[in-house]
């Protein structure tokens, strides 16, 4: 991107910023913010969120070390982790509650929950901390993916009909592409 992304403007503030205004607004406890590259300007910008910031300095191991790192801040007493990604900003409160209270009724043998919108799978992914030793060990680029991966039968699937759940920005062509389906939306 040329920049940090999270950065990048959203609908009068940054992406980030959005992210976590959505986080906050819902029924989520112990919010966890890890940043790597830039940490310091980007935690810098956020002071008015109560959220507890972990500066990743091995974020140059991909998004494994992130989560790893996430992970170990977590409140002990947690039932389950919540992962969420910087850059999808459409993700509103209602979707993270929808996940959380779908996790919440599920049979205790389903302990990962993620929404699904038309056969497409996205975000937020919450895990039950059962899951917490295999997460520590993951490593590269791949997130919590591996673990889906490692369980399917575990996974509860919670159909939505918001796409964005599966929409992210990865390169300039994707934000742009983003922000023209989110501008139709709003009109």
């Amino acid at each position: 991107m040329g920049q940090p992304k999270q950065m990048l403007p959203w609908q009068g503030e940054t992406l980030l910023r959005r992210v976590l205004k959505n986080v906050l607004r819902s029924d989520a406890d112990d919010i966890i913010l890890v940043l790597g590259h830039e940490a310091k300007k980007i935690k810098s910008s956020l002071s008015e969120f109560p959220v507890k910031i972990v500066i990743n300095r091995d974020y140059k191991q991909g998004m494994a070390s992130s989560l790893r790192q996430g992970l170990l801040a977590m409140d002990q007493a947690s039932e389950a982790f919540l992962v969420i990604l910087a850059d999808q900003p459409g993700i509103g409160s209602d979707i993270i509650n929808q996940v959380i209270r779908a996790f919440q009724q599920s049979d205790p043998q389903r302990g990962i929950c993620r929404p699904v919108c038309h056969g497409r799978q996205g975000h937020p992914v919450l895990i039950g901390v059962q899951y917490l030793p295999e997460a520590l060990q993951l490593q590269g680029d791949v997130g919590a993916r591996q673990i889906l991966m490692n369980n399917p039968s575990d996974i509860l699937e919670i159909e939505t009909q918001q796409n964005v759940i599966a929409m992210d920005m990865d390169t300039p062509e994707e934000y742009r592409e983003y922000m023209k389906l989110t501008t139709l939306v709003k009109s």
